[in-house]
């Protein structure tokens, strides 16, 4: 019997300690209300947008020369490598070919000759030992081979290639002892100072583009923003591509290369669109979230932006007209918190 009466006192005992288990976690299951937060609201309305188009461009230099031989012989000298910074007039490049230098000393012989035999003849014309027609003969002789002597000196020149102006050099696939060929790359040559975007307009938005209009033009690589000035626009559109190309001058920048990506913004069909002050979009992360004042409580929203105008952002989805927005204090609410709506 003792031993009976103590199981039952065990008993009562658990009893009593479960019992006071499940009211703590009642008591904790029950959460603190959520502080009421005074906010500003302003209502999701339509107005008027400006339409944008982008199109897609490249940026390139104004000034560009494919460097190229115009005899052919082997490159003894090349001064220069990629990357280089050259001046007007440096020399770029010289080409060893033999042959016209053995031209030029063929033509500099035959143009001594030439001269010797008219200074004769024109001495014993004076002494009644030749005759007018000899003369000219030797006189049409002079001026043959004074023509080709310049015309060996010239092919001499093209020997010695140098910088037609002040750039840097951008290719270079050839190195000395490679054969240069007429009409064969040996250097591209890029006036890095002077930079300007090209795109392709699409025909029915070109007719709107005058030279001189300025654009907005958008560098993402160079992170860089401003405004071009139209340098070019095509009289005649591509029939293939339905596009006119148009060339716009840009200011230099150290960021800039020749090659880089660009996005230009063109004045299209305008709408009417929703809006909202900018002061209700709230980043989160790669998304933008908005609260809404709903029966005096913060509803979350995420939503998809579109461009900006002045203090206003265009809403793309996720709000519907007329609702109310929070914009002020609206950082750090949580959904469903209570809200009081300030005048």
């Amino acid at each position: 019997m003792p031993r009976l009466k103590r199981y039952v006192i065990v008993l009562a005992c658990v009893l009593l300690m479960l019992a006071g288990c499940k009211e703590e976690q009642h008591e904790a299951g029950q959460q603190a209300p959520l502080a009421t937060v005074q906010v500003k609201v302003a209502p999701v309305s339509y107005e008027a947008s400006k339409g944008q188009i982008e199109v897609l461009g490249t940026v390139e230099p104004v000034e560009r020369a494919v460097i190229a031989a115009k005899v052919t012989g082997t490159i003894a000298k090349m001064p220069v490598v990629l990357g280089s910074t050259v001046k007007a007039g440096q020399l770029l490049v010289e080409i060893s070919a033999n042959e016209i230098a053995a031209k030029l000393r063929q033509a500099q012989a035959q143009l001594e000759q030439a001269q010797r035999n008219l200074d004769r003849e024109t001495r014993l014309l004076a002494q009644n030992a030749s005759t007018p027609e000899t003369v000219k003969s030797m006189q049409e002789a002079h001026r043959i081979a004074q023509a080709g002597h310049r015309e060996a000196q010239t092919l001499v020149g093209y020997t010695t290639i140098t910088a037609p102006f002040a750039g840097q050099i951008t290719v270079k696939p050839v190195n000395v002892g490679d054969l240069a060929t007429p009409g064969v790359p040996l250097l591209v040559l890029e006036n890095n100072r002077r930079l300007q975007v090209v795109t392709a307009v699409p025909e029915a938005l070109v007719v709107n583009i005058h030279r001189g209009d300025k654009l907005m033009v958008r560098i993402p690589a160079a992170d860089l923003v401003a405004t071009g000035t139209v340098a070019e626009v095509a009289p005649a559109a591509d029939p293939a591509s339905r596009t006119a190309p148009v060339k716009i001058d840009i200011a230099s920048s150290d960021k800039l290369r020749s090659g880089q990506f660009a996005r230009i913004s063109l004045a299209g069909e305008g709408g009417r669109t929703l809006f909202i002050p900018a002061s209700a979009v709230i980043p989160f992360g790669q998304m933008e979230r908005v609260f809404v004042a709903r029966d005096n409580k913060a509803e979350l929203r995420l939503v998809r932006i579109g461009m900006q105008q002045g203090n206003m952002v265009e809403i793309l989805s996720g709000l519907n007209p007329d609702e109310q927005v929070v914009v002020v204090n609206g950082t750090h609410l949580i959904d469903g918190q209570p809200l009081e709506i300030m005048p």
